[in-house]
Formats: C-alpha cells, structure tokens, sequence
C-alpha cells in the first residue's frame, strides 16, 4: 500500500488529502477545524484528520507533497518587482521578509511543522512539490469520469501561469499552453469584488450573485481594461490595476474610468451602479470561458472538458458553456479553487509521475465531495448532553418524516449528517434547509439565519430524476456548479409594470413555483441528488415531494455570513443557538428551538467577523 498526503497552504483555503493506492480517503480544508475563514495557515488539524481517517501515522506515509512550486512563485514576484521599478517598493519591503525568513525555504518549513505530528518522522526526503495549474488541472482530470479530457484551468496566479490547456489521457496529463502573469482573468474579477466593496479571495461569488440585478452597461469600459482575442486569450492593460505591485487591486485610473471610487463596505451601500458594473464584469467573464473553450474544442477535438481553478467556480460561467453545448460532456472539480490544490498535487504524483494504472470511474471518484469528518450516533448523543441540549432521538423513518413535515410548514433546518463536503458548497452533509415553494424563505434565510445581504441567492437541491421537469437541463450536477433556467411551465411571467423595476426591487417579485431559489433572471445554481451518493438526503427530499409534490429544496451551507461552514456537533449546536433556525437533526436527533435553554442563546452578529 502507497499513502500520499497532499497539502495546500499559506495563500488561502488551505487544506490537507490523504490518498491510498490512488484512492482518494479524506480531504479537508483547515477553516473548518480553526473556524477561521479561508485560513491560509499551515493546516495542522486538516493533516491531522486526514491521517487519523486513513488510520495511519506520518512516518507511515510514502510521500508528501505540495501543490507549488515556491522558487518558481519568488522569481515571479523578483521579476514583476524589477520590471514595475520603482513603483511597488512598499509591497516588496512587505513581502521579502516572510519570503526570506520562510517561503523561499519551504522545504525546511514544512519538515519542521510536519514533525510535530509525529516522533518518528525523521527526514524530508519524502517531501515533493508539484506545479500550481498542474495540481490544480490534475484535481479536475484524474477524478473525472473520462478517459480523456480537454482540461481549462483559470484561477488569479499559481507561480507564473493564470490561465492553462492540458490534454489528460488515462493516467497522463501535460499542460500544451498557458497565459502568464499579470494577465489574469481571476485577478480582473477580484479586481472588479474589490472595487464594489467585497473582500477579495473571498467575496467573488458575491460579485456573481449580484450581477443578475443589473445590467451590462459597463460593458465596453471593462474592454478597456482587456484586450479580447477571437480564441479567449487576452492581455490585461496594466496602468489600470495596481494588484502587480500595490497594496489594492485597482488605481485612482481604473476610478475614473467607471466613475466612482471603491465602494467602502463600512459606509457605502449597494447602489443600482454596483450592479451593473457586476453584471457587466460578469458578462466579460462568460465571454472569455466560451471563446476560450469554443477555440480549445475546435483545436483538439476532444468531447470532455473539466475545468478547475477559481474561476470553476463561477457557476453561471460554468452554465453558459453548458447552454453552448460546445463539448459534449462538463466535469467540474467541486474543491476547484486552492484546497483542491492538495489533492490534485497527491493525484498528479501518483499518475504522473510514478506512473501507476488509471481505472475510470464512469460516475467520478469524489464520492459526492463527502470526503470530511463524521460522527457515530454515540458521539453526536454524548456531545449534545455535554452541551445542555434538549434532543429527541428519533428511527430513521420517523426522522424523515418529521424534518419533511417541517420543511413543508416553512421551517428552517439545520442538517448535519454523514461525512463532512470538501470545497466551498454545502451538499446535504453540514447544510440549512428550507421550503423552495415560500416566497418569504429568501429573505427571511438571509436576514435572519444567515446574516447577510438579502439579494444573495439560494441553490435547490432536486432528485435527479425530477431535474428536466423544473429546470431546463439534463445532465448530472452534483456538486452545485451549473446554472441553469427554470423550465418553462413552472415560470410566473412578470407584468409590465414588474419588469420597470430595478436593483432590489426585482427580489420581491414572485417568478416561480419555487422563487426561494429563482434568481432574478428566471435561473437556478442546481444541485442534483441521486441515492447512491446520499441516501439519507435522497430520501429526505422524496418524503418531502410526498407531501408537497415539489421535490426541490433550498440548500445552503450551515454557517453564518463570515463563519465556516460547520464542522462538528458543537459547532452545529452554538449556530444553531446563534441564529434563528427552528430545528436541528444531526444523526438520529431532533432539536427544536423552542425547547433549549435560553441560557444557551448566542448573538452570533458579533460571533465572527461578517466578511
């Protein structure tokens, strides 16, 4: 037996995967432990779950590796600094210290940390490290259900590349092209969260989220900013940004071009401009994807695409390739941005370079992303008396049956069951969820369980085999990463008067059989269920379609705005008691709010810090 750990860290999303024999065992990402959002720490207690998971000590792992390539990262931040000079001394006098004192001598960093998990972890030898896109398209390629694959990868920066084509056949996978450093599609976007007041690395699917309430109008001033070739390659014109060398994304330049200065979160609200300027920046970005996959596809004529990356993540993105039907099939890595780094760094090992056999998995090899943590009936009962809740201990058909009545009552539910999600999305393990039928549940799930702004938008989890009927689509997406429209006949037509209206204002106008999860432009980021991957979930949701007939649910991660989703019983148990959740299951157990002790009441607002 082989066991490789593969660690990303010290950007953000830092996160830890264990692999067998090529076999993908646990993975997940440090916030989860810390309870610090996108912490970019050395993930002590990620690596300490994945080895317990695969019940093995560190000295009992083969190789260990690192999904870039630091060297190669500093001689990309020197030769940006030389070729800005003298502009951007601030940001070198910053950075070189970490860089000289840690980074640069990376090897030695981790050996000295990765001891600490065990005595008899004696020498470095076994540590590797893997190329940035490669780890990042290897994450995509060799878990997807394809034999051979087109592979897209953009995100902001790896070392030098921000944008790479690889070609991935059995268990090989090499990168044919790539566009360099400053030219970015990821760091344009975070530019663009920057600039309307979201944190970058963080609040980009804000940015996206934001985008259907406005309209493209800024349009031709952000080609102003990008030069677009005819294939999707382009060149960023850098006297607009500062991120190369600065300490902010955009330059008193890139403001004047669009009229305003960056929207100061603490002060500024969202205006009718942030929006078009998102859906503006959004409509760029959509066209980048599919000219760039449009030129790959007619280039190596290869019917698969996978993609990773940040940029993966833009789920509307993701949605209009689809629509395009310009490959045949779509495979997305779920943990697409940088934790999935560690487990495509462990993958491209194992495949590429030690050259073992591939079998595919015609379904995928990410067992549903449910690759975290879990706890027995006996755990989850012990924590929850140490805690002082109140709890009923229900059997399995009766747990169904109840959470589905209180779904069709309008209730909000905290779920937590089975293995914790790898990635960025809630899937039915540690998530809330709601009826999709009500038109307060929206609103309602923002304001007053989520703490945030109320235009944000919820995913409906729907059984496979309904999909087609409530949405205009036909293929798997189970890992909440397509967008599509709401078919046709479960559409409510707007009235003249309606379609006047602008920003916010469109949020209140009811346009589906399930507005809880139609967005404002009539589409829906869908995620498909089937029994062979969550059987509990599954069943969840057909005892609710018996009871309602609709067999879509609102499905959103269990946190608070700012909080990492939730990783243990307590940390289901205080959110609960922070927010205004009605219920709580968690294994076989049934907590209802009105029944716990005030005493345990949390205000959550000041809990962690809203991002």
């Amino acid at each position: 037996m082989t066991a490789i750990l593969g660690i990303s860290a010290f950007y953000h999303d830092s996160a830890a995967c264990i692999l067998k024999d090529g076999k993908i065992i646990a993975a997940a990402q440090e916030e989860r432990f810390t309870r610090k959002k996108h912490d970019p720490g050395y993930p002590k207690f990620a690596i300490d779950f994945v080895l317990k998971y695969a019940n093995l000590n560190l000295s009992e792992v083969d190789q260990i590796v690192f999904f870039e390539k630091p060297f190669l990262k500093f001689e990309r931040l020197l030769e940006t600094y030389v070729g800005f000079a003298p502009k951007g001394f601030v940001s070198f006098a910053r950075a070189m210290p970490l860089w000289i004192k840690e980074k640069l001598f990376q090897k030695n960093y981790l050996f000295n940390k990765l001891k600490q998990h065990d005595v008899n972890y004696k020498s470095d030898n076994n540590i590797y490290f893997s190329d940035h896109h490669l780890s990042h398209a290897a994450s995509a390629f060799f878990p997807s259900p394809f034999e051979e694959a087109v592979v897209l990868t953009a995100d902001g920066v790896g070392e030098w590349a921000t944008t790479t084509v690889a070609i991935g056949k059995g268990n090989n996978l090499e990168i044919k092209k790539e566009i360099h450093f400053p030219h970015s599609l990821g760091l344009l976007y975070s530019a663009f969260t920057y600039y309307t007041g979201f944190k970058v690395n963080s609040g980009e699917y804000k940015l996206m989220g934001l985008a259907p309430y406005g309209n493209p109008i800024y349009e031709d001033k952000v080609k102003k900013l990008i030069d677009i070739k005819d294939d999707g390659t382009f060149r960023l014109d850098q006297k607009y940004f500062n991120y190369a060398t600065g300490l902010t994304m955009t330059n008193n330049k890139f403001n004047n071009l669009f009229g305003q200065k960056p929207r100061n979160p603490k002060k500024d609200k969202i205006t009718q401009f942030h929006m078009d300027i998102a859906a503006s920046i959004q409509k760029v970005t959509e066209e980048i994807m599919i000219k760039l996959s449009k030129s790959i596809k007619e280039e190596y004529q290869i019917k698969n695409l996978c993609l990773a990356g940040g940029v993966a993540l833009n789920c509307v993105a993701n949605g209009k390739i689809l629509k395009e039907k310009i490959f045949e099939n779509i495979w997305i890595q779920p943990a697409a941005g940088d934790a999935g780094g560690s487990l495509g760094a462990a993958l491209a090992l194992w495949y590429t370079e030690q050259d073992n056999k591939r079998v595919v998995n015609p379904l995928d090899d990410m067992k549903g992303s449910y690759l975290g943590n879990e706890y027995t009936q006996e755990q989850i009962e012990k924590d929850l008396k140490n805690l002082g809740a109140e709890f009923e201990i229900l059997d399995y058909e009766k747990l169904i049956d109840k959470t589905a009545e209180f779904l069709s009552k309008e209730k909000a539910i905290g779920w937590f069951q089975g293995r914790m999600e790898f990635g960025p999305r809630a899937l039915g393990g540690r998530s809330i969820l709601g009826d999709p039928r009500s038109d307060k549940m929206q609103k309602n799930l923002n304001l007053k369980v989520k703490f945030r702004e109320s235009f944000r938008p919820f995913a409906p989890s729907v059984l496979r085999e309904d999909l087609s009927d409530w949405f205009d689509m036909d293929v798997d997406s189970p890992y909440m990463l397509l967008v599509s429209d709401i078919n046709e006949k479960k559409k409510f037509q707007m009235t003249d008067d309606q379609k006047k209206l602008f920003g916010i204002e469109k949020l209140n106008i009811k346009r589906s059989e399930i507005p809880a999860v139609t967005h404002v432009d009539y589409t829906a980021r869908i995620q498909t269920v089937t029994k062979n991957i969550n059987s509990r979930y599954y069943d969840l949701i057909s005892r609710f379609k018996e009871k309602t007939n609709c067999p879509v649910v609102v499905n959103t991660s269990f946190n608070v705005r700012g909080e990492p989703i939730v990783c243990t019983p307590t940390d289901a148990f205080n959110c609960f008691m922070g927010t205004e959740l009605d219920f709580l299951v968690i294994g076989n157990c049934i907590l209802d709010k009105l029944k716990q002790n005030t005493k345990f009441k949390k205000d959550y607002t000041k809990e962690f810090e809203l991002d």
